[in-house]
């Protein structure tokens, strides 16, 4: 166990003897052993012993010591002024950190003062917004096993809770990378892979078993949101629900919460109560979205960029991002991270975002109107925690006061989204009324020390202030009065929070005091005094000042009070502008970049001079592409099937590296999330079917530490996507097979191929440079050749970046190396052995010869493909396509590289061979039958 967690060793040997400010630590330190406890000690947060070490270490402060009758121990300390900064530290290296405050006035008590951990900072539960780091949710979940899991989710920051169920450890790892929580906490029967399933990234914690008991999560649950088998679907659920809560509880340091062990919090600290802002738990079924795994979210860049060279600020929701406010920009998360899948809300959300692109007036309107709204979720999270401050609450009245403005600039709308906004933005005119009464347009940042209530508000706030400011008059004018009674014309009036009023006089004029005035203070070149009459002012203009402080503390926290029985109110009015803004938002990016609005619930994916969202905005220039696909799969050919007339649904694209074939295969799928999320699309036109799921197999990683190289990542990936994939998802595959050989890797590239065709029939797009596999393609109904256009004029290439039918002439691997600045001496020899390999390949006896005349371009390939479709570019027969539809592969199946057999195979491995099923075999499975039949060849 980490030394810095738990009770000291050091002071365990001398637990009966530890003076009583120690005994308090060492005890905290004991119940809250999962987190590193900082001890308040007057203006500073300690640690000691081996948490003092730790904390000075990773916080870079200076480590001392603290000596009493015991001993002496490490001690440490961060100024609680600005304890935020060092906290996110000690939370970045892994910690929970529990704050310990004191809770009793020193000045009330005699003796050590009481502490207690009246918060637990961790990860997943952070309010603090110089702790969050932004406008977007963080999460903690929970997670639960039975029949089914149960997954509960909870933005402590912002109120929002979630909870679903799922069958399978898969099915939890694809919700979760929806939500990315930064924390999660496990039931007692959960046995899952936690990298797998939570990530890396994700502080994983197993927590008290009775939280998830089903008679204690029941009662949570009701006391939050009411009855759970209304609420809830299953016992895993309303599991995962309690405990969430009552962790939440825990971190917050409320009444009746249990900390990690199950033993109870201190009962009678309770300075924030119940969570009451909680009061709104969605229940959904992840059925009712577009799944996007975590492979998918990372490899189409949805909201973190993958590799550190990217541009800044360029990943997808960066780029479709106008929000005004911080509701708006995590709603655009939301909405980005869960694509609906119901044709009438998207349609709803596209009249929406089309109504207020063709009114620029009404959407610049909103916009500014936006611009002026707080975050509420988050200010009525503070207000309901007691943890709010005057400036939150005018924050909150500035939001109120632009919501009858917001309301009439939709008045007139037609769209239904539009006008039920209009019916239902709540204005809460009281809420905004009070506080604007009870509080002053600008107020200071403390509620304790005045200047918070406006005059008139209270009458004997009126009356104790009165008295002040009357004595504090009296005070002023008695310098003036005093220098012509004692003829002192230096003799000052001055305060001092340690002695108070006093009138000063220097040495040179001591002869001149008069007799009534009373000595307080010596100087070096002076003297200060007081009279009976200053210092009975003194004390009256004290009581009055104390009196008004703790009356004005008294009348502010009332108003706190109110505004959060509104927390409900507010918490709704927040959802609606959060959606106003995205709408708005969705809007301006149409209005601004072309973007055009898509017809969605279609049989096919047809897409008119498309364009990557990302891509266009970093490039001075940007190409547009056609993309068609059609449904499938095709009927069997045993059922009497025939073409149709359908587009091909699986597309086979090659072309050189730099071409655009990762780019183009991207924008289709984000043409299609943002079509689903109710954004218009960035093409000319669009006709998309709605996916249940889009797949990616896109560039190589590994993952050493797990023990799994770059290929068993990829084809873990690619065993997810033909389990389970559908005709209704969109598959994107970037180079499948490329980290084994040659052979085996296009072997699985055609076995993938077929299978995609003939058992899934997924919308896909498959980019590859096994040109091989063009002859696949060409020989598959269903599928279709399309390339990138690359011409070679003076020796050097140039990309065109434009899709045209048929396979690509060459790789122009060496070119694209030459490109990124391979020294020449590499490039040439290279271009030597590949001009032997071409003239082998082709029978030509002179090596050297080049492939392609200088000038030449893949639309000539184009034309050779269509007068010969049933052979591929480098001269090699095409399968049938009986043979590719079965799965009968026979000794032309060796000749994938345009090599022939030399003499006859061995009946045995013929027979072998002809027997093989490739179309329902796993790669995996495919991979060890081709190394059985290498060794009997061998």
């Amino acid at each position: 166990m980490d030394a810095a967690l738990g009770p000291p060793e050091q002071m365990a040997e001398l637990e009966e003897d530890l003076t009583p400010m120690m005994a308090q630590y060492y005890e905290l330190c004991r119940q809250y052993d999962d987190a590193l406890v900082l001890f308040q000690v007057g203006d500073f947060y300690e640690a000691f012993c081996a948490a003092a070490q730790r904390v000075a270490r990773l916080c870079e402060i200076t480590l001392t010591q603290r000596e009493d009758s015991t001993g002496q121990y490490p001690m440490a300390g961060i100024p609680i002024d600005n304890a935020e900064s060092y906290v996110e530290t000690l939370l970045d290296a892994g910690y929970r950190v529990a704050i310990a405050d004191q809770v009793e006035d020193p000045d009330e008590v005699s003796g050590v003062v009481e502490r207690a951990v009246t918060r637990i900072v961790t990860p997943g539960t952070l309010t603090e917004s110089e702790l969050l780091g932004g406008a977007d949710n963080n999460y903690v979940a929970a997670l639960t096993e039975g029949e089914r899991y149960g997954l509960a989710l909870l933005d402590v920051s912002t109120g929002d809770c979630y909870a679903t169920s799922v069958g399978s450890a898969t099915a939890v790892a694809d919700e979760l990378s929806r939500f990315g929580p930064a924390e999660a906490i496990v039931g007692p029967d959960v046995d899952v892979d936690r990298d797998a399933v939570f990530g890396p990234a994700c502080l994983v914690t197993r927590y008290d078993a009775d939280a998830f008991g089903r008679e204690r999560a029941e009662d949570r649950v009701a006391q939050y949101f009411g009855p759970p088998e209304r609420l809830l679907a299953g016992d895993a659920e309303i599991r995962a629900c309690g405990g969430l809560l009552a962790y939440a509880e825990y971190t917050r340091g409320s009444s009746g919460a249990v900390g990690p062990d199950g033993e109870p919090v201190d009962p009678d600290v309770d300075p924030a109560g119940t969570l009451d802002y909680l009061n709104h738990l969605t229940r959904y079924d992840p059925r009712e979205y577009m799944l996007l795994d975590a492979v998918a979210v990372e490899s189409l860049e949805l909201f973190e960029r993958r590799s550190v060279r990217g541009h800044e600020n360029r990943t997808l929701v960066d780029t479709v991002d106008e929000t005004a406010c911080a509701l708006g920009r995590r709603k655009l998360t939301d909405w980005l991270r869960r694509p609906l899948l119901d044709a009438d809300r998207i349609e709803a959300r596209h009249g929406a975002v089309a109504e207020l692109q063709r009114d620029p007036a009404t959407r610049e309107a909103l916009a500014g109107l936006l611009s002026d709204v707080y975050d509420l979720e988050r200010l009525i999270s503070r207000v309901s925690r007691g943890r709010a401050n005057a400036r939150d609450l005018r924050s909150l009245a500035a939001t109120l006061s632009v919501i009858p403005d917001i309301r009439d600039q939709l008045a007139d709308a037609d769209a239904r989204l539009l006008a039920d906004l209009h019916a239902t933005l709540d204005p809460l005119t009281e809420t905004r009324e009070e506080i604007e009464a009870a509080v002053r347009p600008d107020p200071p940042q403390q509620v304790t020390e005045g200047g918070v209530i406006r005059e008139g508000y209270d009458e004997e706030l009126d009356r104790l202030r009165s008295t002040e400011q009357s004595g504090k008059e009296w005070i002023d004018e008695l310098e003036a009065s005093e220098r012509e009674r004692t003829g002192i014309d230096s003799l000052k009036v001055g305060h001092t929070s340690v002695h108070g009023y006093y009138i000063e006089v220097t040495n040179a004029n001591l002869d001149a005091v008069p007799e009534d005035y009373q000595r307080r203070q010596t100087l070096k070149n002076s003297e200060r005094y007081y009279t009976p009459e200053l210092k009975d002012r003194e004390d009256e203009i004290l009581r009055a000042e104390s009196a008004a402080d703790d009356l004005e503390y008294d009348l502010f926290c009332a108003v706190r009070d109110e505004v959060a029985d509104e927390a409900e109110r507010v918490q709704a009015l927040a959802d609606r502008l959060a959606r106003l803004d995205v709408l708005v938002s969705f809007a301006e990016v149409a209005a601004q970049y072309g973007y055009c609005r898509p017809a969605v619930g279609g049989d096919g994916i047809d897409i008119t001079a498309g364009r990557h969202p990302v891509v266009e905005r970093t490039e001075d220039a940007f190409v547009p592409n056609d993309t068609r696909l059609g449904s499938g799969p095709l009927p069997a050919a045993g059922d009497g099937a025939t073409d149709d007339g359908r587009d091909p649904f699986l597309a086979v694209v090659t072309g050189p590296n730099m071409s655009g074939k990762s780019t183009y295969m991207r924008q289709v799928a984000l043409i299609c999330l943002l079509a689903q999320a109710g954004s218009f699309v960035p093409a000319k036109a669009a006709d998309l079917p709605i996916l249940d799921r889009v797949f990616t197999r896109v560039g190589a990683s590994d993952d050493i530490a797990g023990g799994r190289s770059t290929f068993m990542i990829e084809m873990t990936e690619l065993a997810t996507i033909l389990d389970a994939a559908t005709a209704d998802s969109l598959v994107l595959l970037d180079e499948v097979g490329r980290g084994t050989s040659t052979a085996d890797g296009l072997a699985i590239a055609r076995a993938v191929t077929e299978y995609l065709h003939d058992e899934v029939g997924a919308y896909t797009l498959f980019a590859t440079h096994h040109h091989d596999l063009t002859a696949v393609a060409a020989a598959l109904p269903g599928a279709t050749n399309r390339h990138f256009e690359t011409s070679r004029e003076d020796g050097d290439v140039r990309f065109d970046h434009e899709l045209a039918p048929g396979p690509a002439a060459a790789s122009y691997g060496v070119e694209v190396a030459s490109m990124a600045g391979v020294p020449e001496s590499v490039v040439e020899r290279s271009r030597s052995l590949l001009a032997d390999a071409e003239a082998a390949d082709s029978g030509v006896d002179k090596p050297g010869a080049p492939a392609e005349s200088e000038t030449a371009t893949d639309s000539d390939a184009d034309s050779a493909a269509a007068e010969t479709p049933g052979t591929a570019e480098n001269g090699t027969a095409a399968a049938s396509t009986g043979e590719a539809a079965s799965g009968g592969h026979t000794q032309e199946a060796l000749q994938a590289n345009g090599a022939a057999v030399e003499g006859e195979l061995p009946e045995s491995v013929a027979e072998q061979l002809a027997s093989l099923d490739v179309a329902t075999m796993t790669p995996i499975e495919a991979m060890n039958a081709l190394a059985d039949l290498q060794d009997r060849l061998d």
